[in-house]
C-alpha cells in the first residue's frame, strides 16, 4: 500500500500506529518518534499544534505496540526486521535487582563448599561466655518465629 497515493479519507480510517507501520515498511529504515509523528500530521493534514498536544500519547502507543521496537539510537523500526538476539529487553528496576540478587546467590553457591551453613541453619555452639548480668537481661526474652508474628497482626 503506497501512502502517498492514499486519500486523506482512507488515511483517516487508519490508526496512527497503522500509518506508522506503513511508513516504516516503505522507508526500509528506522525513524525517530518526532519525524514519524510529523509525517503522520502532514499526511492527515492536521495543524502543527497537534504535534505538541499528542506527541507523548503517540510515543506511548508505539511503545505498547508489539509491531514496533525502539532501537538503542532512539529510533523506531519494525520488530519483524530484527532477530531476537539483537532486541534489548527493557526491565523494571525491581526486575534488575531480582536478577542481581539471583546472580549473586549463584556465585555464592559456587564459591561455598557443600558442608557450609545455609541461611536458615542455626549454629548453637558459641564460644562467648555470658556473665550473670547478661543472662539476667535475657531471661524475659521471648523468641517468636515469623508465622506466629503474622498471626498476631
Amino acid at each position: 500500500m503506497d501512502l502517498e497515493k492514499m486519500t486523506k479519507d482512507e488515511l483517516e480510517l487508519l490508526s496512527n500506529k497503522d500509518i506508522t507501520n506503513l511508513i516504516l515498511e516503505e522507508s526500509n529504515k528506522s525513524i525517530n518518534t518526532a519525524e514519524l509523528f510529523k509525517r503522520i500530521i502532514k499526511l492527515l493534514e492536521l495543524p502543527e499544534s497537534e504535534f505538541e498536544k499528542k506527541i507523548a500519547d503517540y510515543y506511548t502507543s508505539l511503545a505498547t505496540d508489539k509491531r514496533f521496537i525502539l532501537l538503542a539510537d532512539g529510533t523506531w523500526d519494525l520488530r519483524s526486521r530484527h532477530t531476537s538476539d539483537k532486541v534489548v529487553k527493557v526491565q523494571d528496576e525491581d526486575e534488575e535487582e531480582d536478577e542481581e540478587e539471583t546472580e549473586g546467590k549463584d556465585e555464592d553457591e559456587e564459591n561455598n563448599d557443600d558442608d557450609s551453613l545455609s541461611e536458615d541453619s542455626y549454629d548453637d555452639t558459641d564460644d562467648t561466655d555470658y556473665d550473670d548480668e547478661t543472662n539476667e537481661e535475657l531471661k524475659d526474652l521471648v523468641i517468636i518465629d515469623e508465622d506466629e508474628l503474622e498471626l498476631e497482626e
